[in-house]
């Protein structure tokens, strides 16, 4: 499995939280890390984010590439990249266990996967956090059984697979990862057991229930992909 894996970050002004997920990276026991392109997409950060980011080129290959909205970001990593496997990371969440990228390699290879998501835990959070990311585990579980449902925060693809799908739709202004996720094919799916942290940023900025209606939302107009090109507010406001 060494070499067969690339590492896209889309990132902006995230000095706090990138180098917890580069050290977390650096923990990892996947034997191929350290030589695993670990790409940032910046997209124009002014706080420092490039320069902490290749700090970390001395346990990491790190590179930094340009990058824009989230999905701008993304195809711009995976387009650089030449392995087997692609995985999606967003720059505020962390990998607490070190056998997680591992684990997940492995599943893919064995099962012969197109896409592997794990589930999703707030670091630090209240109880509102925590129910509405357990809400998210749960929606992705009964996706396992219907239709796939993965957040940006981990996933991890076979690139051929990616790409046919036509990557992250840049168009869209809002769930660009739920729009690729739900094409792939249900028996092609899996959730890795273990976690990925984050933050409540986002319940911060926009509201528990606001991010409950516009969850709602999305399942509602699931089948309308015009509903996702249009501006539904989240990057005005979340940032």
């Amino acid at each position: 499995m060494v070499g067969e894996l690339t590492i896209v970050i889309p990132a902006k002004n995230e000095v706090a939280m990138l180098p917890k997920l580069l050290e977390s990276l650096c923990k990892q026991d996947y034997a191929g890390m350290a030589q695993t392109r670990v790409l940032v997409a910046d997209a124009g950060s002014t706080d420092g984010t490039v320069e902490v980011a290749l700090s970390f080129r001395d346990r990491l290959a790190v590179e930094v590439v340009p990058g824009g909205l989230p999905s701008v970001g993304r195809n711009a990593g995976a387009k650089l990249a030449t392995t087997k496997y692609v995985l999606f990371l967003d720059a505020d969440v962390e990998l607490p266990e070190p056998t997680l990228l591992r684990r997940a390699l492995w599943r893919m290879e064995r099962r012969e996967l197109h896409l592997a998501t794990t589930n999703i835990a707030c670091r630090q959070g209240s109880f509102f956090d925590d129910l509405l990311y357990a809400g998210n585990n749960l929606m992705q579980r009964v996706g396992s059984f219907t239709k796939p449902f993965a957040t940006g925060m981990f996933m991890l693809f076979d690139r051929e697979v990616f790409w046919d799908l036509g990557g992250f739709n840049e168009r869209a202004l809002f769930a660009e990862d739920y729009l690729l996720s739900k094409g792939v094919a249900r028996q092609r799916f899996r959730i890795v057991r273990g976690r990925v942290l984050t933050t409540n940023r986002r319940f911060q900025k926009l509201g528990h229930w606001r991010m409950v209606w516009m969850f709602f939302k999305t399942m509602v107009h699931t089948w309308d992909e015009e509903y996702f090109l249009e501006d539904q507010g989240y990057w005005g406001e979340a940032g």
